[in-house]
């Protein structure tokens, strides 16, 4: 059981480091290029029931460029996540299924 966190949580940290590159490549290409963007608001629901899991995804999300996590509502397990272009919510959190298995 520890082992299997303790994977989890390594390929978290790799995971976030990748989409991180990845955002900061794709937000600097739609600044750079005009009118490609179009921010919104989105609501996330989660599958993450502890607010500790929850925090961290809301954190994750923030970090990653293109992307900032406005609200979090523990009880209903909803982010409020402000995107820089309409996506698909495995793109906007990919890192939900690790901190799952590395905290839940």
């Amino acid at each position: 059981m520890f082992l299997t966190r303790i994977y989890y949580a390594i390929a978290y940290f790799f995971v976030l480091i990748w989409e991180i590159i990845k955002a900061v490549f794709d937000v600097t290409l739609r600044t750079l290029k005009d009118g490609e963007y179009d921010p919104i608001i989105v609501n996330i629901e989660t599958v993450l029931k502890r607010p500790v899991a929850q925090t961290i995804l809301a954190n994750s999300i923030t970090l990653t460029p293109g992307t900032l996590t406005v609200d979090l509502d523990s009880e209903a397990q909803v982010l409020k996540v402000a995107i820089i272009s309409p996506r698909e919510k495995e793109d906007i959190i990919p890192f939900e299924p690790y901190i799952k298995g590395m905290l839940e």
